[in-house]
């Protein structure tokens, strides 16, 4: 039989980056004791208030079709909180609401880029990135991070990388897996490099509100001449620990939100209404998981690098946002796949390998934060241990 172009794009580039995780998951079924520290999950259930909000919606009736583009609550919602977090206005045509970043991220780039084209993205990067751009037909051009720069993108570094059919730069600012947060100097500079290049901007801020130090974050959509070459993706999975709800959006200029939404109601025609309304609450509340999350997660990040920083040779990148901990495993002689293998084989703990975001990080590993203090003080002991049998052997 025959298959369309797409699926051989994207063939190894979905489920097999989570191997490890997916081993952790099955020895958790059969009853073993597996400290999961794989994922970014936030550490708490989404809040009773929020799901009453989309029940009480469900209860009057909120469960037919929607437009295409949102429901009118949630947009006034989004032009709300835009406006007062970028400094400029915005209104209902500058969104279109998707079920999670994830879908976002794919339409937007669908609706940019084609077969041929490239996309500038920082190596390391989230794990579903290459899949979202090379579904396009466009291929990825990995602009290095690099650690000394604290894995944050430079000006010149994106500039060496731009070729001819250059046409978007992927930003993902608090970044994952690095925890890196881009300053107002860096993102004017990259920005200087779009427009001398004529490059779109797509911004990933899904972790905008778990910046440890909450006042750093900048958006390329604060800079008014940049304003009509960025959209920028969001959601609240984990700002309001609602993974499962899948309620993002993207905003952007309001002709490319025009253009965009002929696509959007091609692939889904509207999400759901009652999950619009929960939405739109959550907006209102912004600190209702995420500030407290915030203060754990900086807390998990210290305790964990306090462990195992320059312990049997291992480096951590301490984090500036975000749900991770990256820990440099050359030391013990292992790759960051074959730490991660061993280390759940033999300890029981999962942790990512960190080529699964990017070659740059062939020799790390992703350790996530949102385990209790407990279970991340334990996992450190079984880290060390493991370390030193490593570098022993």
């Amino acid at each position: 039989m025959r298959y369309a172009p797409i699926t051989e794009r994207v063939a190894d580039l979905g489920a097999a980056k989570w191997a490890v995780h997916e081993r952790a998951r099955a020895l958790q079924a059969a009853g073993e004791a597996v400290i999961m520290l794989s994922i970014g999950e936030p550490d708490v259930p989404t809040p009773p208030e929020l799901i009453e909000v989309a029940a009480a919606a469900m209860r009057a009736g909120r469960t037919g079709y929607s437009n295409g583009r949102g429901e009118g609550r949630l947009l006034d919602a989004l032009a709300a909180r835009y406006t007062a977090r970028r400094g400029r206005p915005f209104g209902r045509e500058n969104f279109v609401a998707f079920p999670g970043t994830q879908t976002a991220l794919f339409a937007v780039l669908s609706a940019l880029v084609g077969p041929g084209d490239e996309v500038l993205t920082g190596d390391p990067m989230y794990a579903t990135y290459e899949g979202v751009i090379r579904a396009t037909g466009a291929t990825v051009a990995p602009v290095p991070l690099r650690p000394e720069a604290g894995f944050r993108m430079q000006a010149a570094d994106l500039e060496a990388r731009i070729g001819p059919r250059a046409r978007v730069l992927l930003l993902n600012s608090p970044h994952n897996p690095t925890g890196a947060v881009l300053g107002a100097a860096e993102i004017a500079a990259l920005g200087a490099v779009a427009r001398a290049h004529d490059l779109w901007i797509l911004a990933d801020e899904v972790y905008e509100d778990l910046v440890f130090d909450a006042g750093r974050f900048v958006s390329p959509l604060a800079f008014p001449d940049l304003a009509e070459r960025v959209v920028a993706c969001a959601s609240i999975s984990k700002s309001h620990a609602a993974a499962g709800f899948r309620s993002g959006w993207c905003a952007g200029p309001a002709e490319f939100c025009a253009r965009l939404l002929p696509l959007a109601e091609t692939m889904l025609f509207g999400n759901q209404p009652f999950i619009a309304d929960m939405t739109a609450a959550a907006l209102g509340a912004p600190d209702l998981v995420a500030g407290p999350m915030r203060a754990r997660l900086a807390g998990r990040a210290h305790r964990l690098a306090a462990a195992l920083d320059g312990v049997e040779g291992l480096r951590t990148n301490r984090p500036e946002a975000g749900m991770f901990v990256l820990l440099d495993v050359s030391a013990t002689g292992l790759d960051g796949a074959g730490f991660a293998e061993a280390l759940l084989a033999v300890e029981r703990v999962a942790v990512m390998p960190g080529a699964s975001f990017g070659a740059a990080l062939g020799a790390w590993v992703r350790i996530g934060l949102t385990a209790t203090d407990a279970e991340i003080d334990e996992a450190a002991r079984r880290i060390r241990r493991f370390a030193a049998r490593a570098r022993a052997d």
